[in-house]
């Protein structure tokens, strides 16, 4: 699949599960809700390298709570 140019992805996020949703940008951009994962390293990263896979430039949003923060970690070692 080839590349678009760039998302945005917003993480409404939680103890157990994460809420996906997503935004290409552009005036036409899609936006639509990509569903739950588990708040699990793995299941992060899995996240992350699908998108990469298909954006060239990702912009993550989520909650600064107690639940954002270590995601805000991962996304640090991850270089996003």
């Amino acid at each position: 699949m080839g590349h678009h140019s760039e998302a945005f992805i917003g993480i409404d996020t939680a103890k157990l599960r994460n809420a996906v949703a997503i935004a290409e940008a552009g005036r036409k951009g899609e936006e639509r809700y990509l569903g739950e994962i588990d708040t699990s390293e793995a299941a992060t990263r899995k996240l992350v390298a699908g998108l990469a896979a298909r954006y060239r430039k990702l912009t993550f949003c989520y909650e600064a709570w107690p639940t954002g923060y270590g995601l805000q970690r991962l996304f640090r070692v991850l270089r996003i």
